[in-house]
């Protein structure tokens, strides 16, 4: 008896040890992969932060970081450096980027703002009431801002002359600030931040004017997962899995925003809620969920509205080459369609 107890335990012992051991050099075959954001851990951040806390990047064998960033514009350039192999960034930064350094392979592997979020908003009061109102009017926006770097898009789409506003540079911690006291008539940047950045001013959606660019002719796309030609090339499976994982999590991010949202304030416990939420809904519906995407799945894009958008942007940042949209997308690594529509 005593013999086969110990046989037994140190059969124990050893599956125990072996157990151990797998699991050991499970964790060290994850993937690392360092994975930069546009800009702070806001509402639009939920699906990324929400697929690391429930496991679905560890499912796919990736130990994801996910830092904040500062602009897309730098987000690009991390990638570009080697300093990150993948980022949430503006599309239109990227194609920017590619005129400005051709051959850098960077590439889009999902749209995630089937179209830019970017819109001019004003006081109503300011009396402006279509596009071409704004001639003569002073519009505020840092030089980098989205919204002012394609404003030359929204221009030629309503016929008026660019030329024609005035522009004052300011940091965007101000913006809105300005706004708000109305030292300036408008301001331009994504709706979704600038709107509640005005209701934390002080002004009700209600007082303003927002003019997306998307509902007057504008046909450029927004925020896109973005991946470094080293990672496509040596571990494109690392890439695939990346997408499933955040693409289960956007969908239960549409589902229920109220739920991911949550986890924007698990990982930073000063954000407010209740805004965060908010955020995150206006950015589903207004350049997430939208007829194309519906029709053609989440994170994908049309080869000729593509072009169309990139020859946009070309004109809008003054560019001098106009980049390959087959160059620059590559859905080579989405999930299947099925998974990727919603309702």
């Amino acid at each position: 008896m005593t013999k086969n107890f110990s046989r037994l335990a140190r059969h124990a012992a050893l599956a125990l040890t072996l157990a151990c051991a797998a699991g050991s050099s499970f964790a060290q075959e994850l993937t690392k992969l360092k994975f930069t954001l546009d800009w702070r851990f806001e509402g639009p951040a939920a699906p990324f932060l929400l697929a690391k806390a429930k496991g679905y990047f560890a499912a796919e064998g990736l130990d994801v970081t996910i830092d904040t960033g500062a602009g897309s514009a730098g987000a690009v350039t991390r990638v570009a450096t080697g300093a990150y192999e993948m980022a949430f960034a503006d599309f239109n930064a990227l194609v920017e980027y590619d005129a400005n350094n051709p051959g850098s392979k960077i590439q889009a592997v999902y749209m995630v703002y089937n179209y830019t979020p970017a819109a001019v908003v004003l006081l109503k009061k300011s009396g402006v009431t279509k596009p071409a109102d704004v001639l003569g009017k002073t519009l505020a926006a840092p030089v980098f801002d989205a919204g002012r770097k394609a404003f030359p898009a929204f221009a030629k789409s309503n016929k008026f002359d660019p030329a024609g506003v005035k522009w004052q540079t300011v940091d965007p911690a101000i913006r809105e600030t300005l706004l708000a006291k109305g030292e300036v008539d408008g301001i331009t940047g994504f709706s979704f931040t600038s709107v509640l950045n005005m209701e934390a001013r002080g002004v009700k959606e209600s007082d303003l004017t927002v003019m997306l660019f998307n509902d007057f002719g504008v046909e450029l796309y927004g925020n896109a997962i973005i991946a470094s030609p080293k990672l496509i090339a040596e571990k494109p499976k690392a890439v695939e899995g990346f997408l499933r994982a955040f693409n289960k999590a956007l969908k239960e991010t549409i589902a229920n925003p109220d739920e991911a949202a949550t986890y924007v304030k698990k990982q930073d416990a000063l954000v407010d809620l209740t805004l965060e939420t908010r955020r995150l809904k206006m950015a589903l519906k207004e350049v997430v969920v939208t007829p194309e995407a519906k029709a053609n799945g989440l994170g994908s894009v049309t080869d000729e509205r593509m072009q169309r958008s990139i020859a946009e942007t070309a004109a809008a940042y003054n560019l001098k080459t106009v980049p390959s949209g087959k160059e620059l997308f590559n859905a080579a690594f989405l999930p299947a369609k099925a998974d990727r529509l919603v309702k």
